[in-house]
């Protein structure tokens, strides 16, 4: 919607564009530089006023920070059913970290037990980003209350040599590590994890404030050279 990118460019910040469009692989063209509050406070004023539907009824969009949009409006959707319909109609179009990250749909908190047959789903696709958000609701959804091993198992078991799902293979562990040590150090000292990955979860488990100090020392231990 041409209203919408006018709108969009009229909230872009030319510092916070120069710094962010490093921070991502995409055309720096595409990147406005809109702000996340900025954009979380349109994405509800859209809704407010009706046309958020029509916006993400519209893909492709051309802008970074439109799918940015997108992604905060789809998070805003109450009914359980539309959210995953439109997350499964968006995933494809996804083409970078951040907006993966920001697609976070508060409604599947309420619904984890159906949530999970959908999360295996999108484990099995073969689509960068839709593997990548399949294991951040895991580590968002399953790590506490709702855990269970067979989930840590499914994660492991995803093999890809793409950098964004290794790293964020690595992040669920170094968060399981916090939330669910039994479980996850089992997994680092089998060495279940290719080189890599397993090196970067002990990383990111060190670099937790949530990890005990003692268990740091003896993740050092653990990694591989």
């Amino acid at each position: 919607m041409k209203d919408i990118a006018k709108e969009l460019k009229s909230l872009a910040d030319e510092d916070y564009r120069n710094f962010h469009k490093g921070l991502i692989k995409i055309p720096e063209e595409r990147v406005l530089g809109v702000r996340t509050p900025a954009l979380r406070a349109y994405a509800k004023q859209l809704i407010k006023d009706g046309r958020a539907g029509q916006f993400i009824a519209e893909l492709p969009h051309y802008y970074y920070d439109e799918n940015q949009l997108h992604a905060f409006i789809i998070s805003e959707i109450k009914d359980y059913g539309r959210a995953v319909a439109e997350t499964d109609r968006f995933l494809p179009y996804i083409d970078n970290w951040a907006t993966c990250d920001q697609l976070r749909p508060k409604c599947f908190k309420k619904h984890r037990s159906e949530l999970i047959g959908q999360v295996y789903e999108w484990l099995d696709s073969d689509r960068t980003y839709t593997v990548r958000f399949g294991i951040g609701m895991l580590l968002v959804h399953y790590l506490t209350e709702d855990f269970k091993p067979e989930y840590m198992q499914r994660v492991a078991a995803v093999r890809s040599d793409e950098y964004y799902i290794k790293m964020m293979i690595a992040w669920y562990f170094a968060e399981a590590l916090a939330k669910q040590y039994d479980a996850a150090i089992d997994y680092i000292e089998r060495g279940v994890l290719d080189d890599w990955t397993h090196n970067k979860a002990i990383q990111k488990a060190r670099e937790s404030f949530r990890v005990p100090q003692d268990v740091k020392e003896y993740l050092k231990t653990l990694k591989r050279k």
